[in-house]
């Protein structure tokens, strides 16, 4: 089979399903498993899909956003498992934002008690209150989907305070395209959080990298990106000095 043929068939096959396995597109093609490594490491130059552990996945839309219920429910144990390594990193007496990502909650079962957090996760609020964190909520208008506070209220309330650590979700991290987020409006207050604090953390899943949404909010110089040893097939396409927490899982 050609190369443009092998191609075709592999950008058809995840229109069908959203991941694909190196062995089923090798064994569909009639071709050998380094050929369609090829193939692909190809496909992701053209921006057409992204390589992941043994095989490739969709790319997604750029405004594309799951609801919170969706992205709780999503690579669970990851996520516990990244929220367990980020909360590490907090010292007693820190003051933290934590924004509203689905990976950031997870973080707070293991939160010391001593510190006070400020966030715009609605969702958060009775696990910090439950944790016995002094719990600082942003103002701002309510997005149903992500249940964040975002608008002007939000803005303005955030630039009454510093922190030590903030904490922040992400929707895509690509080496050239740096941190990205669908919406502009929660994109605008997590570069503002990143100004306002003395340290700055991405937690993220594999299923985060090499994805591109539709609003930048920081370069990957500016954050720390906390994820685990399932991200190491993509991080090898990013830059020397991108900042990285890799835990074995």
């Amino acid at each position: 089979m050609l190369e443009t043929e092998r191609h075709h068939l592999i950008l058809k096959m995840l229109q069908h399903n959203q991941t694909v396995r190196l062995q089923d597109v090798a064994t569909e093609t009639g071709s050998s498993e380094s050929t369609i490594r090829r193939d692909l490491i190809e496909l992701e130059r053209q921006k057409k899909l992204k390589r992941i552990h043994g095989g490739a996945a969709k790319l997604q839309g750029k405004l594309q956003e799951s609801s919170m219920s969706e992205k709780t429910s999503k690579n669970l144990q990851t996520k516990q498992q990244i929220g367990q390594a980020a909360a590490a990193l907090i010292e007693e007496g820190d003051t933290v934002y934590l924004d509203a990502g689905s990976t950031v909650f997870e973080m707070i079962p293991f939160l010391p008690p001593s510190i006070i957090v400020v966030t715009n996760g609605i969702s958060h609020t009775d696990a910090l209150l439950t944790r016995g964190c002094k719990t600082i909520l942003t103002g701002g208008i309510a997005k149903p989907s992500t249940k964040a506070l975002i608008g002007r209220g939000a803005v303005h309330s955030l630039q009454h305070y510093r922190f030590d650590k903030c904490f922040l979700g992400v929707n895509g991290i690509h080496p050239d395209y740096g941190f990205t987020t669908p919406d502009e409006e929660e994109a605008q207050i997590k570069e503002l959080a990143i100004q306002l604090s003395r340290e700055a953390y991405i937690l993220a899943d594999h299923s985060k990298f090499q994805e591109v949404a539709f609003a930048q909010f920081a370069d990957l110089t500016q954050a720390i990106v906390v994820t685990t040893s399932e991200s190491s097939e993509s991080l090898q396409a990013f830059p020397t000095n991108t900042k990285l927490k890799v835990m074995d899982v």
